[in-house]
C-alpha cells in the first residue's frame, strides 16, 4: 500500500494546495479531554504533518463516556501517551511531540518558544492557564482557536464558531473575557462555543468537595473538537 494512500479522500475533499499546507503545518493541542482529544485525532486524520500534544492528566474511569483516550483498559495511563499511540497508528509518518505537563502561567512561554507551533488549539479548562496561553499566543503572533464550555449542554444545533467578545450563554467565555478585559479592542479570539443555555439539572455537588460535577456527553464534546479542527484547516 502506498504510504499516502490513506489520505486520498482527504486530498480530494480539501484540494492539493490545502493538503500540502496541512502536511507542512505544526499544530499544538493543549488539553486532551473530551474536546481536545478528538481535535487531535481529527487533525491527524486530516493530514497535519506535525502535532504537539500536551496534557498532564491520567485517564480516570469518569472520562470513559466522552474522551477519546479513555477506555477501561487505559484507566491510570497518561492521556497524552494513549493519544500519542493512537495518532502514530493513524499516521506512522506523523512528527509528534508529547508532553505530560500541566500548562500554567510559568511554563507556557517556554513551551511556545521551544515548540514554535504554527497554530494552537486551546482545550484547557482551567481559566488562569487558558488566559495565559491566549495572551502568550497573541504576544507571539501565533494563531489560536479556543474551546469554551461544552458541559451541561446537549443541542448540537447551538454550537457556534465565533469571537470571544460576542459569545452568549457561556460561563467559561464570560469568565475568560473578565481575565482578558485589558486586551479587548487589541486582539480577537476565535472560539467554539454553544449558544444553548446550560441545563442546571446537569450540575451536581461534588461529594469530595471543590468544583461541582458537570454532566457532559461524548457526542457533544467530540463535535466541539471537530469544530476546532475545521477552524484550523480553514485558517492554517
Amino acid at each position: 500500500m502506498n504510504d499516502s494512500q490513506w489520505l486520498q479522500r482527504g486530498v480530494l475533499a480539501l484540494g492539493c494546495e490545502k493538503s500540502d499546507a496541512l502536511a507542512n503545518a505544526h499544530v499544538l493541542v493543549i488539553g486532551l479531554g473530551g474536546v481536545g482529544s478528538w481535535a487531535a485525532e481529527m487533525l491527524c486524520r486530516a493530514g497535519v504533518g506535525r502535532l504537539s500534544i500536551i496534557d498532564a492528566d491520567r485517564v480516570d474511569v469518569t472520562n470513559v463516556n466522552r474522551q477519546m483516550p479513555a477506555l477501561h483498559s487505559t484507566v491510570g495511563q497518561y492521556k497524552s501517551d494513549v493519544v500519542a499511540a493512537r495518532l502514530r497508528d493513524i499516521n506512522p509518518s506523523l512528527v509528534l511531540n508529547v508532553e505530560n505537563v500541566y500548562v500554567d502561567e510559568e511554563n507556557i512561554h517556554t513551551l511556545l518558544d521551544t515548540l514554535k507551533p504554527h497554530f494552537v488549539v486551546d482545550a484547557i479548562d482551567t481559566l488562569p492557564s487558558k488566559a495565559a496561553l491566549v495572551v502568550a499566543c497573541w504576544q507571539r503572533g501565533i494563531k489560536i482557536v479556543s474551546s469554551m464550555g461544552a458541559g451541561a449542554k446537549s443541542d448540537l444545533s447551538k454550537i457556534r464558531t465565533g469571537e470571544l467578545w460576542r459569545t452568549e450563554n457561556c460561563v467559561l467565555a464570560r469568565n475568560l473575557r473578565r481575565l482578558l478585559r485589558e486586551w479587548r479592542g487589541k486582539y480577537k479570539l476565535p472560539v467554539v462555543f454553544s449558544a444553548e443555555e446550560a441545563n442546571k439539572a446537569a450540575v451536581a455537588p461534588n461529594p469530595a468537595g471543590g468544583k461541582p460535577i458537570i454532566g457532559s456527553l461524548g457526542y457533544y464534546t467530540a463535535v466541539f473538537g471537530c469544530y476546532l479542527t475545521e477552524y484550523v484547516i480553514r485558517n492554517i
